[in-house]
């Protein structure tokens, strides 16, 4: 794929992956990145996963066209992208790895000390010239990993954005970026949004027209919806008005509570309602839309003097997220001694600027005076 006249496309597609890391579920597959700039120097920037390197190598070699790279820039250490590292130096041998020296350390950690002969270990801001274009590396620590950094080719007007700007979802497949980005950046990156602010001050002097990530599609139109977004997850805020519902149910009265409540933010028309049954549906979409909206539900049974395992679980990643800035509104049942509001209230008591807004304390089932509760919580949701 030409992205520029120097600069070509060289990743691949995976769609033998069913969870990327492990956890997030990915039905069109992923891609992972590669890019190659074909100057007086060739480089090289970032490899792809292991189980396709011999596919990124044939890649690499078509458009090299018997030439040698004399660079491998190395953005970001996680093995979806550093996986073929070792393989291309056994191909290249001469080629110089270019890093910081966070890099190295985490590269020495997966393939040992003597992996790399010739390094060239970079400096925040410092520039590499390959001939027409030049190469600057902003360094972006800890999006998400603390080696990360971005390179910028003036020349191409272009920004290798390492993580940065990426979706699940491999490249042969048409989808809807702005959810697979959202659910992959608060999945992945969320929980370092100030460091992703850091980032986008830094990228907002550049000259930018085209912007090539490690996973989803190359950015060249629009970009100021794309980075719009960017700012927006990074700094905390609602991206719309809505309310995100997410509940737990043992018997299905506190179901019945939530599917009540749905249909009474119905009647107040609200502009948008998301709602998640935690032990069914898939919990990384329950995380984005939590993020998404400005108005959070959390409904669910007392469990062991605490609350239902999934909920809590989700809680927990909630926080482990940085969740802040939201509006919080819980429903709890017990038939004895209700503490699902307490329990959740604690999990959440180190997230920034949240607001408690009213609980509902269902025992057992609903009752008359519950369902009035319900309806005055759907007025004050859609005020």
């Amino acid at each position: 794929m030409k992205l520029h006249e120097d600069i070509r496309y060289i990743g691949v597609n995976d769609h033998e992956i069913d969870l990327f890391e492990g956890q997030y579920a990915v039905p069109n597959g992923m891609a992972y990145n590669s890019y190659v700039i074909l100057d007086d120097k060739i480089a090289v920037l970032d490899t792809v996963d292991r189980h396709f390197t011999s596919e990124w190598l044939l890649k690499l070699a078509t458009e090299l066209n018997g030439r040698t790279p004399d660079y491998l820039v190395v953005q970001h250490m996680e093995p979806d992208h550093s996986g073929s590292v070792a393989d291309f130096l056994k191909v290249y041998p001469h080629a110089t790895v270019v890093g910081n020296v966070k890099t190295f350390l985490i590269l020495e950690n997966f393939l040992g000390k003597k992996a790399v002969d010739n390094r060239l270990e970079v400096k925040d801001g410092e520039t590499l010239t390959l001939g027409s274009h030049s190469l600057t590396f902003v360094f972006a620590p800890m999006v998400h990993w603390p080696e990360v950094m971005v390179s910028y080719d003036a020349y191409a007007k272009t920004l290798f954005s390492a993580d940065g700007f990426g979706k699940f979802g491999a490249l042969d497949v048409d989808e809807d970026w702005d959810c697979e980005a959202r659910r992959y950046y608060f999945g992945i990156v969320g929980k370092y949004g100030n460091s992703v602010q850091i980032l986008l001050k830094k990228a907002s002097a550049l000259d930018i027209g085209t912007i090539c990530p490690l996973h989803g599609p190359v950015l060249s139109e629009n970009l100021s919806h794309y980075i719009g977004l960017y700012n927006t997850w990074s700094s905390y805020s609602a991206e719309s008005r809505g309310v995100c519902i997410c509940y737990t149910s043992v018997y299905g009265h506190t179901r019945e509570a939530v599917e009540l409540l749905r249909e009474e933010l119905g009647k107040n028309k609200c502009p948008k309602i998301a709602l998640f049954d935690l032990a069914r549906d898939d919990m990384a979409e329950a995380l984005e839309d939590a993020f998404r909206y400005d108005k959070l539900v959390l409904a669910s049974t007392t469990y062991n003097a605490s609350v239902f395992p999934f909920m809590h679980d989700f809680v927990t990643r909630l926080a482990e997220h940085n969740f802040q800035n939201r509006r919080v509104y819980i429903i709890e049942n017990g038939s004895w001694a209700p503490m699902a509001a307490k329990t959740i209230s604690n999990l959440l008591a180190l997230c920034k600027n949240l607001t408690f807004d009213g609980t509902v304390t269902i025992l057992s089932a609903l009752t008359d005076e519950n369902r009035a509760q319900i309806a005055a919580l759907a007025k004050k949701l859609c005020e």
